[in-house]
């Protein structure tokens, strides 16, 4: 596989380029199956629109055929990181201080390898986690090996959408009950079919 230190030193300036943070870079899959994910933001909304994604997925795929950085073939995945986003940056955990997170250590702490729990502070590049049934525990970022937020109502209610342009309330007033969802999704299969 490519040496990813190298992908994300090709791919952040691009993303720069469009006002974007770069959140993640990650290279996953099996020969012939490899997918290349960007995961980027906004960092004044933390979300990145359908048009932004698709303007810094043209401005890579350009620059990743011209450096061909990557020996076999690849799927190019470009997204926001979600509600439920990785932690992949220091001040990621000191901004979403309060909310519960699962972080998997490189090594064992205490006994334990995954710590969940809400995130209770930053302090130089030491991590509060405080760890349901257990206590508040500290440790180095160097000391992550993944990390993510977990979906919550607290979280849900924390994170709203750039812009609900576009929802049909109709189409999901459709699908309260069974008898209307089945309706409803005859009507949309067969519109549109000639």
């Amino acid at each position: 596989m490519a040496d990813l230190a190298k992908l994300t030193a090709l791919i952040e300036p691009e993303a720069q380029a469009l006002g974007f943070d770069l959140v993640r870079v990650k290279l996953f899959g099996g020969a012939g199956d490899i997918t290349l994910q960007v995961m980027a933001e906004r960092p004044d909304t933390r979300q990145l629109t359908i048009d932004d994604c698709a303007e810094l997925s043209r401005r890579i795929s350009d620059l990743l055929d011209e450096a061909d950085p990557i020996e076999s073939e690849y799927r190019l995945e470009v997204s926001s990181p979600g509600i439920d986003r990785p932690l992949t940056r220091l001040n990621d955990f000191a901004d979403w201080e309060g909310h519960e997170a699962r972080i998997v250590l490189t090594a064992p702490v205490e006994g334990r390898k995954q710590l969940t729990g809400n995130l209770a502070g930053v302090e130089g590049d030491r991590i509060t986690i405080d760890v349901n049934k257990h206590v508040p525990m500290t440790i180095g970022f160097d000391q992550v090996a993944d990390a993510k937020l977990l979906f919550t109502d607290r979280l849900l209610a924390a994170t709203r959408p750039l812009s609900t342009e576009g929802a049909d309330e109709e189409e999901f007033e459709d699908f309260t009950d069974n008898e209307g969802a089945l309706e409803a999704a005859d009507t949309n299969t067969s519109e549109g079919q000639d």
